[in-house]
């Protein structure tokens, strides 16, 4: 259970962080950064489904359609799509926390049906150690909002 108040905490740190965003900021891209505050929102809120549906195979994705823009290895620069709007994702963040948290609870203690590990620094076994991992996630894009935040408006 305590793995899943930190995912809630780590989630209302990073809403915190995306309101103190100036609109007008989120798709700048300053020197040094190699995405854009509304790509690190998009990015936490696909990898939170991609990540869900991981940990639980019978979980749906909401909305599919975004993960082309915001899986790893994208970017802003090469969309030729029109992302979703900062109402969209603000929205979508804000429903994937009780969802996600539904779709976990019973199944924290659960073995992974297929192990994830990251390099070979990190093997994930239980849906327990892939919620840890969302939650060090989301905790390292917020700290990249909060940076985007300050680099835009100096």
């Amino acid at each position: 259970m305590e793995t899943l108040n930190q995912l809630n905490f780590a989630r209302i740190y990073t809403l915190g962080r995306i309101k103190q965003s100036k609109e007008s900021a989120w798709d700048i891209k300053p020197s040094g950064f190699n995405n854009t505050i509304r790509w690190n929102v998009g990015h936490i809120y696909v990898n939170g489904e991609i990540l869900t549906q991981k940990a639980i195979p019978s979980y749906e994705i909401v909305h599919p359609e975004w993960s082309p823009l915001f899986v790893p290895g994208t970017s802003p620069d090469e969309w030729d799509i029109e992302p979703p709007t900062i109402e969209e994702l603000i929205t979508a963040l804000k429903l994937q926390s009780d969802r996600i948290k539904e779709a976990i609870e019973p199944n924290l203690h659960n073995q992974l049906v297929e192990s994830m590990s990251i390099g070979n620094m990190l093997q994930m076994d239980t849906v327990d150690a892939l919620v840890q991992f969302m939650v060090w996630h989301e905790g390292v894009h917020a700290g990249i909002i909060h940076a985007l935040n300050r680099a835009t408006t100096e």
